[in-house]
């Protein structure tokens, strides 16, 4: 049976419905449980913008904001590890991101490494900005939002490209210059390059080479005695016009030159005609070798200078205008008027001068004339020069420049660069480098004041590296300055006479620096005669 008064009882009338529950039985008490989220219709669009720059800067912000503490903790510890790990590499780490450079291999597992980062990082920022976006935006704010999304992107991936661009450069010139396949008369390859030795010698080699020359003349001889313990360095300059280089007695080279190296008439046995003359003469003399007149010059000058020759390193001018364009010019002090061109041994003047001056900038093409400038000048004047050349080259090499440019100047390189130093002993070259940057460079000269070209006393020479190299000094007279009689020819042609002493050893920071007495001489005095009149 049913109740009457139950079936016609007002709907109104209806008992209330139980509370819903709040997870907890006091009243007002907050909710507990996983914590609430904020819901994206509540968060104003310049949040949205403002935390998706901030999650592209600190990746896992955005996931923080939205309640994916999970994963937004993650992947903000992953960000400072990778953070800490960068800025170790920029300072204390210097030395192990340089030998990364130097590594074939490991530059691709680089690459490898950048295209991920890159791809997650992409990633992270577009996630983070969908999970901030209020579900029910409005077009113009999905453009806005959208636009700084893809801005975001852009800022991600182009620093990654170059980047990468920079590592595939760089295993490309490491791949040119040091060619795992490269055969050598002088240089074995072997785990250990350096041993226990106390010092490593590399030939420094300046080819003057290029369009209208036959063959490739090194006008540049520069031996680089490096310490292994304290990076301590000595340059030994030898002049071009240099005769009878001599060769070690074990060396077949030493039979077929007893009275020293000998090609022909006297302009072409000169040091600087060795690197060309030498293997054309006697192809195959010293065996299988890519480049054989190195090898010649290694056994000469190692022979001239009582130093066994570890490596060389040849940098051929024709290109050199290109390297200098690439880094955008070189500055260099000029103290006395440069010529360029002329050809002295035929009388014919130079088409103009560099004039003196201070802090001058120079493009490619004028830096090679300053570099090679010789008209009225000496050899020695030159090879100062072309060692200040080379102090700005390192100084325009800055980071930004390096890294806006080094696809062009690795390419560059491949074309005017050639050594033989073994990819195994590329890290032991990186520390050594770190030890040099710090360490103390002296430099000897072997000019007119040491020695007479024409008939070198090779031993004194040797006795002289090994004064400087040991620290023994018998005398301490200075070397003669640029452009004067001591270091040039006299009057009426002949070389002035020696001058017995010990070596001039002298820090090369002073020699590039800008001379204002000597320079405003050279400007009172007037221009040099030039092929124009």
């Amino acid at each position: 049976m049913t109740d009457d008064a139950d079936l016609t009882r007002p709907i109104g009338d209806a008992p209330a419905l139980p509370p819903v529950p709040t997870g907890s039985t006091r009243t007002g008490a907050a909710p507990s449980g996983r914590a609430r989220r904020e819901r994206p219709e509540e968060r104003p669009m310049g949040a949205v913008l403002g935390l998706t720059a901030l999650n592209a800067l600190l990746p896992g912000t955005a996931f923080l904001a939205t309640g994916r503490r999970r994963i937004g903790a993650a992947l903000l510890v992953v960000t400072l590890l990778l953070l800490g790990a960068g800025i170790w590499l920029a300072t204390a780490g210097r030395r192990s991101a340089v030998r990364l450079a130097v590594d074939s291999d490991g530059l691709v597992w680089l690459v490898a490494g950048i295209v991920v980062l890159a791809l997650a990082w992409i990633a992270v920022i577009v996630t983070g900005y969908r999970s901030l976006l209020p579900r029910h935006s409005s077009r113009p704010r999905h453009l806005l939002g959208g636009l700084l999304v893809a801005a975001l992107v852009a800022a991600v991936a182009y620093p990654a490209y170059r980047i990468g661009t920079v590592a595939v450069a760089q295993r490309g010139l490491l791949d040119g210059v040091f060619a795992e396949d490269r055969e050598s008369a002088t240089v074995v390859d072997t785990p250990d390059p350096f041993g226990d030795q106390e010092r490593v010698n590399v030939l420094l080699l300046g080819g003057d080479g290029g369009e209208g020359r036959e063959g490739v003349r090194t006008d540049t001889v520069i031996v680089a005695s490096i310490e292994t313990a304290t990076g301590e360095t000595t340059l030994l300059s030898l002049p071009r016009n240099l005769e009878d280089l001599p060769f070690p007695a074990s060396s077949p080279l030493a039979a077929i030159y007893p009275e020293g190296f000998e090609s022909g008439n006297e302009s072409e046995s000169l040091l600087n005609a060795v690197y060309r003359n030498g293997p054309a003469d006697h192809p195959d003399v010293l065996g299988p070798t890519d480049d054989p007149g190195a090898d010649f010059l290694k056994l000469g000058v190692g022979e001239a200078l009582g130093l066994p020759i570890d490596y060389f390193v040849l940098v051929n001018l024709d290109g050199f205008s290109r390297l200098v364009d690439a880094l955008g010019g070189i500055t260099v002090n000029v103290n006395y008027f440069v010529p360029i061109n002329g050809e002295p041994t035929l009388g014919i003047l130079p088409d103009g001068y560099i004039a003196p001056g201070p802090d001058q900038l120079m493009n490619g093409e004028t830096a090679l004339h300053f570099a090679r400038g010789r008209f009225g000048l000496t050899d020695y004047d030159r090879m100062a020069r072309q060692r200040c050349t080379i102090d700005a080259i390192i100084d325009a090499a800055d980071p930004i420049t390096l890294l806006e440019q080094y696809q062009d100047l690795a390419a560059t390189t491949q074309d005017i660069v050639s050594t033989d130093i073994p990819r195994s002993a590329l890290d032991d070259f990186v520390d050594l480098a770190f030890l040099v940057k710090d360490a103390e460079v002296r430099s000897v000269v072997f000019d007119t004041s040491l020695i007479d070209p024409a008939y070198p006393d090779y031993g004194r020479m040797r006795q002289i590296v090994q004064e400087t190299l040991t620290g023994t000094t018998a005398s301490t007279a200075p070397p003669p300055a640029p452009g004067t009689s001591a270091s040039g020819e006299v009057p009426d042609g002949s070389p002035p006479a020696p001058v017995e002493g010990a070596p001039p050893a002298a820090d090369v920071a002073d020699a590039c620096a800008f001379d204002p007495a000597q320079a405003q001489a050279a400007l009172e005095a007037g221009e040099p005669p030039t092929r124009r009149g």
